[in-house]
């Protein structure tokens, strides 16, 4: 599958969406986003909930018109947060089989909790299936992804068996939702085949969510083991699975070489923090010929390097800066920094996207 077609526009696959959490991406703004060549975005709707941000976004049309954005955006369910907030730290929440309890902390959030999307109790938000896509519609996504129980690869055997059971049944019941709320306006809806580094389970849960049938499938759970490598044939193993006449999304997934590897399985949309986060510290990506490398640009010996990052990017800051005018930023901790170093970032991500094409 080469294209997407979505509401705010076309997707060539294989594509990156960096992360817009709270829809921003730290340190630059749309024209940024789109002068680097980024097709879309994800928006974390989870953390939408927990700043009170989700009916404000409502009122201005939804998140597109919010924050200025004219491409697609993914709203991510929530799943994730399943596992790094609850599977990880369980006295931050629980999980059953109606949805997810997540203890609010009101350090996170400057206002109090009233969108009508959650259920409030205390300090206790509850999101379950049908609010998530409730939410995310409301949003004016463009791809909802339904909301899954998310959980490492290491977690034990009975967790991951519910933890399928609970994500095929959580999936019928947001595509239910859906087509009770979608009037006109029909964004695509994403399903998320869970399983950790079990093939039984994992060819369970693609052949259920097949059978309810979804716009495209994902690849869900944290991808690398507890030893810190990279699951390479769990991934393999569930592209095959996978329809190859809709689109493959490996969720989280974002280091050069991992994506590489994942588009000749057949994966065709990724996401991750990588590029922006690592451009926030100062690790910058660069093409070697063929081949890809990182220079760490906060160290001494760029402070009088007068090329530009990468002589083979085109991004705004490669045109116009040097490597030790970035440096010089980083070290006297101007904010003007981070927006050129996650401009280069995200536009060598998308020359990545282009190669791979």
């Amino acid at each position: 599958m080469k294209t997407l077609k979505t509401l705010h526009g076309k997707i060539t696959l294989p594509t990156f969406f960096p992360d817009g959490t709270k829809a921003v991406v730290k340190g630059v703004d749309s024209t940024d986003l789109v002068n680097a060549g980024v097709e879309g975005l994800v928006i974390n709707t989870y953390h939408l909930l927990v700043n009170s941000l989700g009916e404000k976004m409502e009122k201005f049309g939804g998140v597109h018109n919010f924050m200025n954005w004219p491409n697609p955006v993914i709203t991510d369910s929530g799943g994730f947060q399943v596992m790094s907030l609850v599977h990880d730290h369980p006295g931050m929440g629980k999980i059953d089989d109606n949805g997810i309890t997540f203890k609010w902390d009101p350090s996170t959030s400057s206002t109090p909790l009233t969108t009508s999307s959650l259920r409030i109790s205390g300090q206790k938000v509850v999101l379950t299936p049908e609010k998530s896509i409730e939410l995310q519609l409301k949003l004016d996504t463009d791809i909802a992804i339904v909301l899954d129980d998310c959980t490492r690869p290491d977690q034990a055997s009975k967790d991951q068996e519910k933890s399928v059971e609970r994500t095929i049944a959580w999936a019928k019941r947001s595509k239910d939702e859906f087509e009770k709320l979608v009037k006109t306006k029909r964004p695509l809806l994403f399903a998320v085949v869970q399983g950790g580094n079990n093939k039984k389970l994992r060819k369970k849960c693609a052949e259920a969510l097949i059978e309810i049938g979804f716009d495209g499938y994902c690849y869900g759970g944290f991808p690398v083991d507890n030893k810190g490598k990279f699951m390479t044939g769990i991934l393999e193993y569930v592209a095959k699975l996978l329809p190859d006449d809709k689109p493959k999304y490996a969720l989280g997934i974002g280091r050069p070489e991992n994506i590489i590897a994942c588009a000749k399985m057949g994966y065709g949309i990724f996401d991750c923090v990588i590029p922006t986060r690592e451009a926030r510290h100062g690790k910058l990506y660069i093409w070697k010929g063929k081949s890809h490398g990182s220079i760490y640009i906060k160290s001494g010996k760029f402070a009088a390097d007068s090329n530009p990052i990468s002589q083979l990017c085109d991004c705004l800051t490669c045109k116009n800066y040097s490597r030790g005018y970035i440096h010089h930023l980083f070290k006297i901790g101007d904010t003007l920094s981070v927006r050129l170093a996650t401009i280069h970032n995200l536009r060598f991500y998308s020359q990545l996207m282009e190669r791979l094409k």
